[in-house]
């Protein structure tokens, strides 16, 4: 595909000669700053000077003024000539001889030639020598290539390579010379005397060609019609090109390369190694860049290449929706002039173009990348969506505009596949653009996304107006959620808001049944949403709403409700539970939260729950539902064992004929009526293990008295002797099961008086064998604790005596070394090394002020003797 890169502008259109000279030939030029020299075909060499300027149409035209022309009498072709401004010196080639002149009078200095025998030279454009006026040429002599430092006056060589057959071509890079030999391409590093050979070609009807390209490589003309890269170890690193014409010359400006036949100039894309365009001109003889200028000569005119700004060159591509060509070359412009920012500004908009290209060919992946990196408003992208756009954007599409399309709707002709699909890569983007650091447009981002979301009933939606971190258009967007029936969206967004009334009077029609969205999450949400209202006058509106749709539910209006709140006048408990009279299964639910989970340490709560639990338990024997009454009494009794606070005789009284043996046992525990507690357990529910577990429970932490009283009354509920034949039976295996369990328990004389006299001795033997066992243990114990305190009392009376035996003289010129004043009062401390302070001045009882030393006991202080 073609693309506009240059445009040929005359520099001379007409070479002129007085004299007989008049049909002289151009062979070669050379161009330093605004200086042409033109080397022709019968040993003349030429200066101009070229004025370059811009007509009306902005377009370059030049003007040339010819200042010296020079015969330089060896009736031979100038082949080449080569300027060396830092030295204000010209090199020039002909007749084989290596001139030297100078710049401005072209007069040849040292008044010949300097080499001789020279087939072709060239300039070595990145030499290794830091010295600024000095040049570093290869010439080519024979078979021999020589390196030379080229100064004002001299030539100075640097190296001689060997060649096994003479060079007609040469380019340098460095220390790296790439020779065309008559049959074959050859690399030297005159540094590592290192030879590399390239391929080889036939020697007729072939022209070698070598051009420079970056550091290291080079393009060489190849067989076949092929430009072969290389680079100094002679690999390549980028494809061939393939030449449309033969070639007689080439030349290198980034990042074309341009090619020179009889008839045409070829420009070629280094990028990609593809012809971009042809220019007609004929008769070419040689083309090549001159610092930036490329320049192309005819046998009689000089041609300038001017390359079209890349810019433009870009806008022509993405004109013909070339979009890869026109990134490529932007990513690979000549930037000179140009800030790093400036650039940037300007790729950016590239890249903005492009992707709206892609996004017009639906290719959507390639156009959400570009959109990204190109840095695009994203109100660009949502403009072109009919309807997301917030009606309070002040946006305004870019001038001149990044594209062309009116709407996705006109785009795609109304595909609805194509629109969804479309549709579901905005909502992409725009959720990679707000993770963005550089997010911006949050009014016209946020309310496009939700309304993307809405139309799609994504699950997404929810989430999106719950993170609370969105700027849409409240209004535009509660239209159309309404419209799009997304009413728990709707109240949700009201909520975001702070319009709480509006939210829950959409949530309510739900509740209700006036409006219907799968999407809401049942009374259960209200009432959390209730209970987290700061203003309690919208809660109580709602109460009887809540409460007369789920009782157990609805309560939560108050228990979910924060502990800072509890305290509000408008929710105080006293308040609450008289105004959940009315619904008996909300006040149980109420009481149970302020009782078990706040902790409420009032009489009042904990009574009337323990009451509102026995109406309930009655209520439901009542009703034959058994399993119901068995879940009241259990939390009945968890509430009678983890409480204190409720009244005990109020609520025995009201248990009187209500068979609730179990829980009247733990009230009668409550008030240590042990007696009436075991006789209940024993007696009426014929529990045996937890009369026992009574006992161990309610002695926990309690002194060996106190133990002794209790088991030795269970003990006796037992073997009440007013007990009938029948039930002194029964009882007497859960008797002795106690005492053998819990022999130690017990007092073993006060056993012996309680058990019947008939009993024998076989009987009581397990129990008697555990009391004596137990006895005797607490006597061993003791004796060993007297023991070791007579031991105690027998080392702390030495230590007395060990203090007491020694004086301690305290005289005036004593003083305490801590403050260093003397003793004054008499009073003093003293450290078991005799180190003396004021009492007042000791800051640790067990480490030495002085010497640091740590007395952790006297023990230690002897033991160190």
């Amino acid at each position: 595909m073609s693309v506009k890169a240059f445009e040929l502008v005359p520099v001379i259109e007409t070479l002129q000669l007085t004299g007989e000279k008049a049909q002289t030939k151009i062979e070669c030029i050379e161009c330093c700053g605004k200086d042409l020299y033109v080397g022709t075909s019968d040993s003349f060499l030429l200066l101009y000077t070229l004025e370059e300027k811009r007509d009306g149409n902005g377009k370059v035209v030049y003007r040339s003024r010819d200042i010296v022309h020079k015969f330089l009498d060896l009736r031979k072709p100038v082949k080449c000539i080569k300027a060396a401004s830092a030295l204000n010196r010209l090199l020039l080639l002909c007749d084989s001889c290596l001139l030297l002149l100078s710049m401005h009078d072209l007069e040849i200095i040292g008044g010949g030639p300097k080499l001789r025998e020279i087939s072709t030279f060239c300039v070595n454009e990145n030499p290794n020598t830091n010295n600024p006026f000095c040049i570093q040429i290869c010439v080519a002599r024979q078979r021999q290539l020589r390196v030379y430092d080229v100064t004002v006056e001299k030539l100075i060589p640097v190296k001689n390579i060997g060649l096994p057959e003479p060079a007609c071509g040469v380019a340098v890079d460095g220390s790296h010379i790439c020779a065309a030999l008559l049959t074959h391409y050859s690399v030297y590093n005159f540094d590592t005397n290192f030879t590399q050979q390239l391929f080889t070609y036939g020697r007729e009807n072939f022209l070698p060609l070598i051009r420079r390209i970056t550091k290291e490589e080079f393009l060489l003309s190849a067989p076949g019609g092929l430009g072969m890269f290389v680079n100094s170890e002679g690999m390549s690193s980028r494809p061939p090109i393939q030449w449309s014409y033969p070639l007689r010359a080439l030349t290198y400006s980034h990042p074309y390369i341009l090619g020179l036949s009889d008839d045409v100039i070829i420009v070629y894309s280094i990028l990609d190694q593809q012809q971009k365009q042809a220019l007609p001109f004929v008769g070419g003889r040689s083309i090549g860049n001159f610092d930036g200028r490329i320049y192309v000569t005819s046998g009689t005119a000089v041609y300038n290449l001017t390359p079209v700004p890349w810019e433009k060159q870009v806008e022509a591509l993405l004109t013909d929706a070339r979009v890869e060509e026109a990134l490529e070359l932007a990513q690979n412009a000549n930037r000179m002039g140009m800030t790093k920012e400036q650039f940037q500004k300007i790729f950016h908009k590239i890249q903005q173009q492009a992707a709206f290209i892609y996004f017009s060919n639906g290719e959507f992946d390639k156009a959400r990348e570009l959109f990204g990196s190109g840095d695009v408003d994203p109100r660009e992208v949502i403009s072109v969506f009919p309807g997301l756009m917030p009606p309070s954007s002040t946006f305004v599409r870019t001038v001149p505009p990044l594209h062309g399309i009116a709407d996705v709707n006109q785009l795609f002709n109304g595909n609805e596949e194509k629109l969804s699909e479309v549709k579901q890569f905005l909502r992409h983007f725009l959720e990679d653009h707000r993770e963005t650091a550089s997010f911006q447009h949050s009014l016209e981002v946020d309310t496009a996304l939700l309304k993307l979301y809405a139309e799609t009933y994504a699950p997404e939606l929810e989430a999106f107006i719950v993170a609370g971190e969105i700027a849409c258009d409240v209004k535009d967007c509660c239209d159309w959620l309404e419209k799009r029936k997304c009413y728990h969206a709707l109240a949700l967004l009201h909520r975001h808001a702070n319009d709480h009334d509006e939210a829950l009077k959409v949530w309510a029609r739900i509740i209700s049944g006036e409006y219907k969205d799968d999407s809401f999450h049942g009374l259960e949400f209200f009432v959390e949403c209730l209970a987290n209202l700061k203003e309690p006058e919208l809660m109580w509106r709602y109460a009887d709403f809540v409460l007369s749709h789920d009782q157990e539910v609805g309560v939560g209006i108050f228990t979910l409700r924060s502990t800072q709140d509890v305290n509000l006048d408008t929710v105080k408990p006293d308040m609450v539970v008289d105004y959940l009279h009315q619904y008996p299964k909300a006040v149980v639910k109420y009481l149970e939260h302020l009782v078990m989970k706040q902790k409420i340490q009032a009489e009042k709560f904990h009574t009337h729950l323990a009451v509102l639990y026995l109406e309930d338990i009655l209520k439901k024997r009542k009703e034959g539902n058994e399993e119901a009454v068995m879940e009241v009494r259990t939390k009945l009794r968890h509430l009678l064992q983890v409480s204190s606070l409720y009244r005990v005789q109020l609520l025995l009284g009201k248990m009187n004929d209500a068979d609730l043996h179990e829980e009247a046992a733990i009230l009668y525990g409550k008030i240590e009526d042990h007696v009436k507690a075991l006789d209940i357990l024993v007696h009426n529910l014929k529990d045996f293990r937890g009369a026992e577990m009574y006992c161990v429970n309610n002695t926990e932490g309690k002194g060996l008295k106190y133990k002794h009283n209790l088991f030795h009354t269970l003990l006796a509920v037992y073997l009440d002797p007013k007990l009938e034949p029948g039930k002194k039976e029964e009882y007497l295996l859960p008797a002795l099961e106690l005492l053998n369990a819990h022999s130690g328990d017990f007092d073993a004389a006060k056993v012996l008086e309680i058990i019947p006299s008939n009993w024998s001795v076989s009987v009581v033997e397990v129990f008697l064998r555990g009391a004596l066992r137990t006895s005797l243990h607490k006597y061993r114990i003791t004796k060993v604790e007297s023991a070791l305190a007579r031991g105690e009392n027998l080392q702390n009376r030495f230590a007395l005596y060990d203090l007491q035996r020694r004086s301690i003289s305290l005289h005036e010129t004593n003083y305490c070394c801590v403050c260093k004043k003397p003793f004054s009062d008499g009073s003093f401390a003293r450290y078991p090394n005799n180190v003396l302070t004021h009492v007042a001045c000791v800051r640790h009882n067990s480490i030495c002020p002085l010497t640091g030393k740590n007395f952790k006991s006297l023990a230690s202080l002897y033991s160190g003797r």
